[in-house]
């Protein structure tokens, strides 16, 4: 196992444009992918991009069975996207609350598409597709923002609604967020 230090807000390497991957299949992209999801499960996650543990490469991974730190949300698929391409299927917007491991122990109301086609492919270069909507939707829309070097506070509107989850969600485990 290989966990990796998690960059935080502030750090300027989460502010890149990530460079899209141009080699397939390679050991070093599988153990860049394993990483990921180590990291990610350490920390309780439901998605992780490789800007966040300093790799400028366009891989995202998310998904999980059940995550303490969403206790409501319902099952996302466990996805490697590499080099994505985020269509919305509406126009319609909808406000919920995100965190983010590179912003640990904060909350905020974030408005994202509410259904959405995704593609990219997997770490072996299979091509993926997918339409999605509610919270699949919004984890794929947090963890491609990284890509843009765009952290979810920079896309919130209302900042009486931003705030530290000990205090927003007592009893809620904060000791990770994304």
């Amino acid at each position: 196992m290989s966990v990796r230090e998690i960059l935080r807000m502030g750090d300027s390497r989460l502010l890149r444009q990530a460079e899209p991957v141009v080699q397939f299949d390679t050991p070093e992209l599988h153990a860049l992918v394993a990483d990921m999801f180590d990291t990610m499960r350490a920390a309780s996650g439901a998605g992780l991009a490789a800007p966040q543990i300093g790799v400028n490469l366009q891989v995202v991974i998310f998904g999980f069975k059940q995550n303490p730190r969403y206790p409501n949300a319902p099952q996302v698929p466990e996805t490697v996207l590499i080099n994505p391409v985020l269509d919305p299927l509406d126009t319609d917007m909808v406000e919920d609350w995100e965190g983010c491991l590179s912003v640990p122990g904060l909350r905020g109301v974030v408005p994202r598409w509410s259904k959405l086609h995704y593609e990219g492919a997997d770490q072996y270069g299979n091509r993926i597709s997918r339409d999605v909507d509610g919270f699949h939707a919004r984890v794929v829309q947090h963890e491609c923002d990284h890509l843009a070097g765009i952290l979810y506070p920079m896309r919130i509107k209302d900042f009486s609604r931003f705030g530290f989850v000990d205090i927003l969600f007592p009893g809620l485990d904060a000791s990770a967020d994304d």
